[in-house]
């Protein structure tokens, strides 16, 4: 195969994978069509109240609002469904009505933290007996090692762009420094994705959990797209490594 070929299959690859994590770092930084489509993990809660009933034969008053403005973490009532994003979580009452915290550079992921944060005081202390003992209530690990994956994946992103950069510029010896970041940039998006991954497959449990007997817990956790966006760009990252390397035998520009 050709250098030229090779160069131009390694750039494209290249420049799909930084595409790729470029949207993934952009997911629910706000309630936008775009950024509401993009997430680390999804958590929907709405059978939440509805399970309490069932397990406690009690009326459910005052745990969730329908008011899409309210604020997050004051403890206003919960909405339907949680988004986790690399930088903030946004709340959502119905479709993309919503709202979002605060940004955060290396937003910890706390699922159990954000939905207790907007219950009124009883149901945060019934949610703190019923999910004792579960990962999904573990926002120590959970926050610790969301936090470490994002510096993962925002190192292999710059590393992803910077090879697209010395490649496109058509130097044998920039070829070797390509080939040398996209896999830095491979082995980087690979662990970052594979926390990620292996964090919610653990807080997952609770889709099974059940808080009285036949009754479960109501809520739902699961993957968002941003975890497909991320091995995505780490099987084009992968892909590239070999024409650039064979870029650096083969072009004679």
């Amino acid at each position: 195969m050709k250098g030229e070929y090779c160069i131009g299959g390694a750039s494209f690859l290249s420049a799909v994978a930084v595409l790729l994590l470029i949207f993934v770092h952009v997911g629910q930084i706000n309630t936008s069509s775009v950024s509401y489509g993009i997430s680390m993990a999804a958590l929907n809660v709405s059978g939440y109240g509805n399970a309490l009933f069932q397990a406690f034969q009690d009326p459910i008053q005052g745990l969730y609002t329908d008011n899409a403005s309210l604020p997050l973490g004051q403890g206003l009532g919960l909405r339907q469904e949680y988004k986790f994003g690399l930088y903030s979580y946004c709340a959502y009452v119905t479709g993309s009505a919503g709202s979002c915290s605060n940004h955060t550079v290396a937003s910890r992921f706390e699922p159990y933290n954000a939905v207790t944060a907007d219950m009124l005081l009883n149901y945060s202390q019934y949610s703190n007996y019923i999910f004792v003992g579960t990962t999904f209530k573990n926002s120590s690990y959970l926050g610790y090692n969301s936090h470490v994956a994002y510096y993962f994946l925002l190192l292999g992103t710059l590393f992803a762009f910077f090879s697209l950069l010395t490649g496109v510029l058509r130097r044998t010896f920039l070829f070797f420094i390509s080939a040398a970041l996209a896999i830095l940039s491979t082995i980087f998006v690979l662990i970052g994705a594979a926390i990620w991954t292996s964090l919610i497959k653990k807080a997952e449990s609770i889709n099974t959990l059940q808080i009285a007997s036949g009754v479960l817990d109501g809520m739902s956790m699961s993957y968002g797209t941003g975890i497909y966006l991320s091995w995505a760009a780490f099987a084009c990252l992968a892909a590239s490594i070999v024409p650039y390397m064979i870029s650096c035998c083969t072009y004679r520009g």
